[in-house]
């Protein structure tokens, strides 16, 4: 299905009836890996899940978008399609997680308006938790910071211009690698907000779904959220990684029916 938001043509998925259950996927994925996921929940929910702006099949935005954007945009998307909705149960792997918490935590603390309250969320490998940068970090940064200023100053990337996006790639992530100039931009404001502040503030009962072997979001920010947020309880999935609800959909779907009465 696709509605258009904001300029954007969306790509999204609307299915079974029932209380309104969101899920908003992670960085460089789509809702195609909800899948499992959507097609246990819908017997008893209505579940919704979109492609974000740049990801799957939804339109790229001029412009890079940072956490408050996207939160403006899951807003906008409920506030068209699902106007007369009054409770909204949310659902986040990863970078939608983030989205999520910075969401629930503006609507307790009075910075956003909506037409809806959120009962209950689900925060599956969560980002959200800036991480602590090691030793090989730091010395990777310094090395990108001085050829990046090298090529600069001798005048090398205007002779050519590819030499930037070579040393971007190189030193980048794998994430960063693949997105295009507007999604590195966007990618670079996402991962660098750091949502604790707001966790205490989400003060809605709270499921925390992690892998024990996530590298991506380790437990350890789990741990931290479950600390952090009143209401959160973590489970954890045992030989996990980041994508638990593909890692291990049966337990993954057990624990999430057991929170959704499913």
């Amino acid at each position: 299905m696709n509605t258009n938001i904001n300029g954007l043509n969306i790509n999204y998925i609307d299915e079974g009836a029932g209380p309104l259950l969101v899920m908003l996927h992670g960085w460089g994925s789509n809702i195609d890996l909800f899948a499992g996921v959507i097609s246990f929940a819908k017997s008893k929910y209505h579940v919704v899940a979109m492609d974000m702006p740049g990801f799957g099949k939804s339109d790229e935005p001029a412009e890079p978008m940072g956490v408050d954007d996207y939160v403006d945009f899951v807003l906008a998307f409920i506030g068209k399609l699902y106007p007369e909705e009054k409770e909204v149960i949310l659902l986040g792997h990863s970078m939608g997680g983030r989205i999520i918490i910075k969401l629930a935590a503006g609507i307790h603390d009075g910075r956003i308006e909506a037409g809806f309250t959120i009962p209950k969320i689900i925060l599956t490998d969560s980002a959200g938790v800036i991480p602590v940068r090691t030793g090989a970090m730091s010395k990777r940064t310094k090395r990108y910071k001085f050829y990046k200023n090298l090529i600069t100053k001798t005048g090398i990337v205007k002779l050519f211009p590819g030499t930037l996006d070579y040393l971007q790639k190189k030193f980048g992530s794998a994430d960063y690698a693949a997105a295009s100039p507007v999604m590195r931009k966007s990618l670079v404001m996402n991962v660098n907000e750091d949502c604790t502040p707001y966790m205490p503030s989400v003060t809605q009962p709270t499921l925390l779904i992690w892998g024990d072997q996530d590298t991506a979001t380790p437990l350890s920010d789990g741990q931290k959220m479950e600390e952090l947020m009143p209401e959160a309880g973590l489970a954890v999935i045992q030989g996990a990684g980041h994508y638990t609800f593909l890692d291990n959909p049966y337990l993954y779907n057990k624990i999430l029916g057991s929170f959704l009465g499913i």
